[in-house]
């Protein structure tokens, strides 16, 4: 359990320094805690997964006592603000997002908003990553995340989560007022880049860009995306240890 009135809450995102998500997530984080920092990437790091930079040096830019941009990926963020920029009192909790756009189902493998939840997790932190889940990209429902935000947090910190798990949190596409409560999910199905655009650049050269999901897909009860496409905020814990248990002992018991 972790003592919101006493926390250092430090947020990062995948979508950078200037995201309105980011800013949505410091308004709730300032809401439940007077410490809070943000050290985020310079530039959007969508889909950059749990990369670190390592064939170049790296810049932290201060924009402020509390606010820092660095030229790199989101994990690259986190691991700078535990080990340098808030060394001398790291923070009891972090806070990944508010991202632009859903991270359910095989998202998590991609997502740079997941990957920062990860690194503060692998570093001892808890951590809990945001998503803002949308149909319309020219309609966000970013209230709904900053109504219902702060409570959420609040409930999952409550409980103590082991030390390789985070949690993963999805608002749905409704206004705050339409938000049917919160799911405890597994993580669901589906897949990225099917959809392939073909085309051809100003110099006749021929390119690929992996296009949106198909929005016609039905998902599984229990799983996040059928709680996310049904009105419910879904909270799902996700698991650093990707083993396969049932796989292991199966192999151990023919082994000779």
């Amino acid at each position: 359990m972790i003592d919101l009135s006493n926390a250092r809450i430090l947020i990062s995102n995948d979508d950078g320094i200037h995201a309105p998500g980011l800013k949505v997530l410091e308004e709730i984080a300032k809401s439940i805690c007077d410490d809070v920092w943000v050290v985020a990437p310079q530039t959007e790091q969508s889909a950059s997964g749990h990369s670190l930079t390592l064939r170049r040096p790296l810049r932290i830019h201060k924009h402020g006592d509390t606010h820092y941009s660095v030229d790199g990926t989101p994990t690259d963020c986190v691991l700078l603000a535990l080990n340098e920029i808030m060394k001398d009192h790291k923070p009891n909790l972090v806070l990944s997002g508010i991202n632009r756009g859903g991270n359910l189902g095989e998202d998590v493998t991609y997502s740079g908003t997941i990957a920062a939840a990860m690194e503060a997790t692998l570093l001892g932190v808890p951590a809990i990553a945001l998503s803002m889940y949308f149909e319309d990209s020219n309609d966000v429902k970013w209230q709904t995340a900053s109504s219902c935000g702060a409570d959420i947090i609040r409930q999952l910190v409550k409980n103590t989560w082991p030390s390789n798990t985070l949690m993963n949190v999805n608002f749905p596409d409704v206004a705050a007022q339409r938000v049917k409560g919160i799911e405890f999910t597994r993580q669901g199905r589906r897949k990225i880049g099917d959809d392939l655009a073909r085309g051809l650049d100003p110099r006749g050269e021929e390119y690929f860009w992996i296009g949106a999901l198909r929005s016609e897909e039905t998902f599984n009860k229990g799983t996040d995306l059928h709680a996310v496409v049904n009105h419910y905020i879904s909270a799902s814990p996700i698991s650093l240890d990707f083993t396969d248990y049932n796989t292991l002992e199966r192999l151990k018991g023919q082994s000779t």
